[in-house]
């Protein structure tokens, strides 16, 4: 039986062709029986031939007609006429969300937003659509219901706003249960596809475990879920590339392009995006309900816990111009904390207060490398105890610290980026990781001379360096295994060693500084293009650079931090430096101990650690000159030494 405009399958008249796919074709059609308008998806000839393959769709499409959600799309049956089979589904009008990221904005008739074709869409409308996204899966999760193939163009907004997810579960039911290791039935690639040369799930959405042709569990629909919130923000794919083949290499291979994100993304929408995204499924975010949460939280975050630490560069700014710097966004550890959290001033205002930490767990000064570092969260901090082979964790919004014991001789904390770790140097000796909540130190590396700096960058990879002049950057797994060697010091040019690595976002690039026989006086801050080796001198004079998400760099000069605007995607330094805090400890090897988290919070150690006490501060300054004491004093948390 031929279908088309006119032609009836059962008590349904077709009256238009809606669209076209492997998993077959869909038309919309009248319900002469219930007058309603439904789609008619007609299923491929390999299918409808095939009575065992037949059979077992019809039981998952009987599942899936259980589902009764207002964003899922309905499934009303499954139809046969004249030898055509069809599944009868709801109709919904609207576009697809595919077609709205494409234009930057909702079609007329949804809601008055307008964008930029290209640039993804306005963050009040990402997220409404994205929260009931994560409701559908919720839903069908709970009936053990897996979408597997969920993309921009497998949901639609309808003109009142409410979202429909369409082809719930049908690259399961199409395919049922595969063999693992058999690429033809990819629960996003069908047989008849793969014949026909045609991927039906876009290999931009597919979680590293399908392109693998492993089996797929709801962990895959929430890989997929934050492919499509990466776009809807972004306007690009997260996973792009110029064939299926490389696409795939790029969803194995290949982080997402995080500086992208618009400026005003909210701190737990990056973070969710990154759990979302983990190519560990033992690492990614496996519950619906926690997106759901996390996005409800997002929407209710004051504006002045999402506005970046810095402003935007601007040709204009010059040395003199007032930078807000290092907003706060944590409270202080003493009587009062809620108040201070329910009456917390304006985000044009920098909050910078004092930290007691108890005498039972004190901070120490180690003299070369960094003390103190703060989760990319900016929700813990870690620092080091006095007692030997300890690490305090204190979470801001509690009174006491943890204290991770057994650990040997742990320096220079650094956290994970997803903050679930703590990896840090023992001694002299070893590179070694533990978990924020405790345990058994692991060790990654056996190392060649003293600390010098470690960063733990996005693709799972530690840099760091030692004061071996024979060698300059490592690069070891998060994992362990066997260090890589990334630079050698210039001896033509006067380079005496490479320190205090810190990866940027992406982790295609990593700042460093560059010693000379001049001293630190002398020391360059450069950026290392781990893609091509290309090594770039930053500015001189400064050491220890960190990135603000905002643009800026952040770095060390003669015990002030000065901020710069930084162009990630150039990896240039695109204007003047203005100071932000003054009076910050600064080890005699360049070590600045300081610490940034993403949503711009920043915590460090001001004083002079040869008095038998030191303060640790967290939080920054108002402007140029802000030190402690002055203008825009800033915030310290204060810890005297045994």
């Amino acid at each position: 039986m031929a279908v088309s405009p006119g032609s009836r399958i059962g008590c349904y008249e077709i009256t238009a062709e809606i669209g076209a796919g492997g998993m077959g074709i869909v038309y919309r059609a009248r319900d002469t029986k219930l007058n309603r308008d439904v789609a008619l998806k007609v299923l491929p000839d390999l299918f409808a031939r095939d009575p065992e393959r037949l059979a077992r769709f019809q039981r998952e499409a009987q599942v899936l007609a259980s589902l009764n959600h207002p964003n899922i799309a309905a499934i009303y049956g499954l139809e046969e006429a004249d030898g055509v089979r069809a599944l009868v589904l709801e109709l919904v009008e609207g576009p697809t969300l595919a077609e709205c990221i494409e234009v930057g904005s909702l079609s007329p008739g949804t809601r008055e937003r307008v964008g930029v074709r290209g640039q993804g869409l306005p963050l009040e409308d990402a997220l409404p659509i994205a929260k009931q996204v994560a409701e559908a899966l919720e839903a069908a999760h709970e009936h053990g219901i897996i979408h597997r193939d969920l993309k921009p163009a497998n949901i639609k907004v309808r003109p009142d706003g409410t979202v429909k997810v369409l082809d719930f579960g049908l690259a399961k039911a199409f395919t049922g249960d595969a063999a693992v290791g058999d690429a033809s039935h990819s629960p996003t690639i069908s047989l008849a596809a793969t014949q026909a040369g045609v991927i039906l799930g876009r290999a931009a959405y597919m979680s590293p475990e399908q392109a693998r042709s492993k089996p797929a569990d709801k962990r895959a629909d929430l890989w997929g879920f934050g492919c499509v919130l990466y776009e809807m923000l972004t306007g690009k794919r997260a996973f792009q590339g110029d064939d299926v083949s490389d696409t795939l290499a790029r969803v194995l291979m290949k982080e997402p392009e995080w500086d992208a994100l618009p400026p005003t993304t909210p701190p737990p929408i990056h973070k969710l995006l990154r759990r979302c995204l983990a190519r560990d499924r033992q690492r990614r975010l496996s519950d619906a309900a926690t997106v759901r949460l996390e996005i409800e939280d997002a929407q209710t975050t004051p504006a002045a816990e999402v506005i970046r630490a810095f402003p935007a560069p601007q040709a204009s700014m010059g040395r003199g111009a007032l930078v807000p710097v290092l907003t706060l966004l944590v409270g202080p550890v003493v009587a009062g904390l809620a108040v201070w959290l329910a009456t917390r001033p304006a985000p044009a205002r920098v909050a910078r207060l004092t930290i007691t930490p108890p005498v039972t767990a004190p901070l120490t000064l180690d003299g070369i490398t960094r003390d103190v570092a703060i989760a990319p969260d900016g929700t813990r901090l870690v620092y080091l105890g006095t007692n030997r082979g300890q690490l305090f964790v204190r979470a801001l919004d509690q009174l006491v610290p943890v204290a991770l014991s057994g650990l040997g001789a742990p320096f220079h904390p650094i956290c994970s980026p997803d903050g679930q770790w703590i990896a840090f140097f023992d001694g002299n000796s070893a590179i070694k990781k533990v978990a924020a909540t405790g345990g058994p130190a692991i060790t990654l590396s056996p190392i060649s001379g003293a600390r010098r700096g470690a960063s733990w960058g996005l693709d799972d990879m530690i840099v760091f360096a030692t004061s071996d002049t024979s060698t300059g950057l490592l690069r070891v797994a998060a994992a362990g295994g066997e260090p890589e060697a990334l630079t050698t010091p210039d001896r033509a040019q006067g380079e005496v060693d490479h320190l205090w690595p810190e990866m940027l976002p992406g982790g295609e690039a990593v700042l460093f500084t560059i010693t000379t026989a001049g001293g630190i006086d002398q020391a360059q801050v450069a950026v290392l293009d781990l893609r091509t080796g290309a090594r770039t001198v930053l500015m001189r004079g400064g050491s220890h650079a960190q990135y603000v998400a905002s643009g800026h760099l952040v770095y060390a000069v003669a015990g002030t931090l000065r901020a710069v605007p930084f162009d990630l995607g150039r990896l240039a330094v695109v204007g003047p430096p203005v100071p932000v805090v003054e009076g910050v400890v600064t080890t005699p090897q360049g070590a600045a101990d300081f610490s940034v988290a993403t949503d711009g919070t920043l915590v460090y150690v001001p004083g002079d650690s040869d008095g038998g006490a030191a303060d640790v501060g967290v939080g920054g300054s108002a402007g140029p000159g802000g030190g402690p004491g002055g203008a825009g004093t800033g915030l310290s948390l204060s810890a005297a030494l045994a």
